[in-house]
């Protein structure tokens, strides 16, 4: 799938947090944002799945 080049703007705190736990994760910083994203739309859809199916 091709990539979108996104360009965000964070405190140098978070900067050097993002840089350090990609490091620990043996990642870039690049893979380890798009992991969380990936993460947290994951728990959204599968919140959003299971609150549908506890309505059914």
């Amino acid at each position: 799938m091709p990539k979108t080049q996104l360009n965000v703007r964070v405190d140098e705190a978070t900067a050097e947090a993002a840089r350090q736990r990609a490091l620990q994760r043996g990642m870039s910083v690049n893979r380890y944002i798009e992991e969380l994203v990936k993460q947290d739309a994951g728990e959204v859809g599968h919140t959003f799945v299971e609150a549908a199916a506890d309505f059914m």
